[in-house]
Parts: C-alpha cells; structure tokens; sequence
C-alpha cells in the first residue's frame, strides 16, 4: 500500500492570498500546501481521501488515472468542494464514482451539489453512488477501513485506521474507544493547526501529546497554517519520530508475511 499527501494545507491553503509572511512568502515548495486530502493505493484499489477546492489540480498533479472511490471525512467546503471533477472519471471510466460518507456528510453534499441528485440532472453533471459509513468497518475494492469518530468541536469527524496507517484530520478530541482502534498503527496522522489555541483544532503541541499518548512509531501532522511556521524550522523542533508532512510526500507499507 501506498499512502501519499495531496494536500497539507488548512482551509485557506499556503499560501494565502494576499498575505507577506514569511511562511506564504517562503521559497521552500514544502511551504505550499494545498487543501489536506490523501491518496491510497494498494492492489486493486485507488482511493482518495476528500476532494476539496483543490481536487482537480491534485488528480492532474499526482497523475491519478484510476480513481475507485472517493471518502469524505466530513461536509466542509475545504474537504468536499471539489467534487464536481469526477465528471472526468465519470467519463473515462465509464461509471458513477463511489462515493463513502457519513449521513451528515452527505446532507452537506445534497446542499452544495443540489443539481447531482435533482430528479431531471442537466447532461454532463457527476455521477454519483452514495454509500453510508456507521461505525462499522467497510471494505473498498478489498481494501478495508476502519472508522474513527472525532470532533471538530461540536461536529463529528471520521478518521480512518487503513491496516497500519490511521488518518485523522479536523479534531481537537479523540474519545478513548476512538484512541484504541489508532493503537498499534505504525504511522499516524494528525492535524497541528498552529501554535495558539483554536476551537476546532488541535494545536502543535496538543497533537504531540496525543501522538505521545497513543505511543506510535510515527507520526505525521497535516492541515497546517501559515501561523504554524516554516516548514524546515517547524521539523528542527520536533521530537524524534515527529514530523510534518508535506504535498508530495509518500508513503510505502509492505505486507508482512
């Protein structure tokens, strides 16, 4: 299986629009970070993680040729937004996309995308197959997943526990049954907004002690701001086994025999 970062940017991207601080005005390509979303391929089976305003560029960007699925975390803009590009995959693989969301996730996507599901569609819009998630494990083309209930203060999030890899973006609480279904994963990934508190969001350090506490051998921190700092000084800092990530990065688990 491999596992690599679309996106590791939060809801704004880095950098944002108009700002001059060092972060948005660094040279350093790990320093732009487009809106979080993951790739995960292993025999059989491509999926990818949301599909937020920046979804299109990234498919081009990662080359994806063959898209199975697409999972959504939760209904926010920056995680759902670019869902009307599928209509390539729609067309070249010949099929509507499966689509795998909580229920509240996919009110959000009726909401935003109200003329998919109209009952008269306009030619040429997505073509959509909704599943639901529970709290039950679900398997896609083989490959299964396990969901993990977080919150975003008072919104409920899924993250995912995929064999040994856990992703989990958008939290600032982790209840212990949630935690223990993470245990013995050998890379996790948690969002690490910035350094001062948010209501939403784990700070840095608070997703260290999470990391800490669930005593994993690796851990990786996505839907960074530019209030976080630069990348390359950021790292220097961490503890060992702590990192960020970055667009582009990739990650290869072998199967053991």
């Amino acid at each position: 299986m491999t596992v690599q970062f679309l996106g590791t940017g939060t809801s704004q991207g880095v950098p944002i629009i108009a700002c001059d601080c060092p972060v948005c005005q660094s040279a350093d390509p790990n320093d732009k970070r487009l809106r979080c979303a993951i790739w995960i391929q292993a025999p059989g089976v491509s999926i990818v993680i949301d599909a937020g305003p920046d979804f299109r560029y990234q498919m081009l960007r990662a080359n994806v040729r063959q898209l199975d699925a697409i999972v959504f975390t939760h209904g926010h803009k920056d995680h759902i937004a670019g869902l009307d590009d599928v209509r390539a995959y729609n067309y070249f693989q010949e099929k509507p996309m499966d689509i795998w969301s909580n229920t509240e996730t996919q009110q959000a996507l009726r909401r935003e995308f109200a003329y998919v599901f109209e009952n008269s569609q306009y030619p040429g819009v997505p073509q959509l197959k909704l599943h639901t998630i529970t709290d039950q494990p679900f398997t896609i083309n083989g490959l299964e997943l396990i969901p993990i209930k977080v919150m975003h203060y008072q919104m409920e999030v899924l993250g995912f526990r995929i064999g040994p890899f856990t992703y989990i973006t958008d939290a600032n609480y982790i209840a212990p049954s949630e935690m223990d279904k993470v245990r013995g994963s050998e890379v996790v990934v948690l969002n690490a907004l910035r350094h001062e508190a948010h209501i939403s969001h784990y700070t840095l350090k608070e997703a260290e002690a999470v990391s800490r506490e669930l005593q994993v051998p690796a851990t990786l921190f996505t839907h960074i701001s530019h209030q976080l700092g630069r990348h390359a000084d950021i790292n220097a800092e961490l503890p060992a086994g702590m990192q960020l990530a970055y667009d582009g990065l990739t990650l290869h688990f072998e199967d053991k025999p």
